[in-house]
């Protein structure tokens, strides 16, 4: 019923020199501190791969860190922030190193112009999914790192309590992690090859869920019905597609149901972060007593 290892060559950070978080650590004012090449590798997804951590900037992430009890291997602020935030470096690990970096310094080891003036070094979550999950979301081929954020947030929002992201923009790169608002910390994430992607939807089928797919009217689908006259209470995956090329029909066999977002003929197709709000929320809305709408 439903219901870090060792250092890599780009360098670990669990033994980076530094003070505990409550105590004040030499500054750092230079660029070319070897520090800030190791921040930057996490910039990139084979540096995150290597290393098996992420980098999280600006406070409310490393207040989402705290909230879910996520343990860093390194905090990186300016004087002013450490100046500002006393409650948050007493809730961190007593064991955290704290380094002190100049501004100037700490705008060049981030992603972000004009950082808010901390960063922190994350070990990969591996969040442990429901078993089984009764609600999952897939994702083919999601590509830009924005929607995919924004979409991630939406799905914490709705109940997910799994996403299968099919190839696409990687989940831990520091515009998806913002535009999340940290949901990528929260939810558990299974990263997949496209063929692996159709073995996963395939396993669910057989467990007795649902395969919901969002599609366009198309010579494929011409009449999908409306995303509200279906039964989002059972067991189910949604599968969402490429902003682009939507759903890959292959995915799809011909007992799954496909369903479809009306809107006005004066836009071809809506944002699939924005189109995947409704679809997400329906299933809340309609677990709370609302029903399949008849009509």
């Amino acid at each position: 019923m439903c219901a870090a290892t060792g250092p890599s060559e780009v360098g670990a950070f669990s033994g980076d020199p530094g003070v505990p978080a409550t105590g004040a650590a030499e500054l750092i004012t230079s660029r070319r501190n070897p520090l800030v090449g190791r921040l930057r590798s996490l910039h990139d997804a084979r540096g995150r791969r290597l290393s098996r951590q992420l980098l999280l900037e600006g406070t409310h992430l490393i207040e989402e860190m705290l909230r879910l009890g996520l343990e860093p291997d390194l905090l990186v602020a300016t004087p002013a922030w450490i100046a500002r935030h006393p409650q948050l470096l007493a809730a961190l690990p007593p064991a955290t190193p704290l380094r002190s970096m100049a501004a100037e310094v700490l705008e060049a080891a981030a992603t972000t112009r004009s950082p808010d003036g901390v960063l922190a070094v994350l070990p990969t979550p591996e969040p442990r999914p429901a078993r089984p999950a009764c609600f999952v979301l897939a994702l083919d081929r999601l590509q830009d790192p924005g929607n995919l954020g924004t979409l991630l947030r939406t799905a914490l929002a709705a109940g997910v309590e799994e996403v299968w992201l099919g190839e696409g923009a990687d989940p831990h790169q520091p515009k998806v992690l913002r535009s999340s608002s940290g949901a990528v910390l929260a939810l558990p994430l299974v990263r997949l090859e496209a063929a692996e992607l159709a073995g996963h939807l395939d396993r669910a089928r057989r467990s007795g869920l649902q395969l919901v797919a969002a599609v366009l009217p198309s010579p494929a689908w011409p009449d999908p019905p409306p995303y509200w006259r279906h039964d989002w209470t059972r067991p189910t995956v949604l599968l969402l597609g490429n902003e682009g090329a939507g759903v890959d029909p292959r995915l799809l066999e011909p007992g799954d149901a496909v369903v479809t977002i009306p809107h006005s003929p004066a836009v071809e197709s809506l944002n699939v972060a924005v189109a995947a709000a409704p679809l997400l929320l329906e299933r809340w809305r309609q677990a709370a007593g609302g029903g399949a709408a008849g009509s």
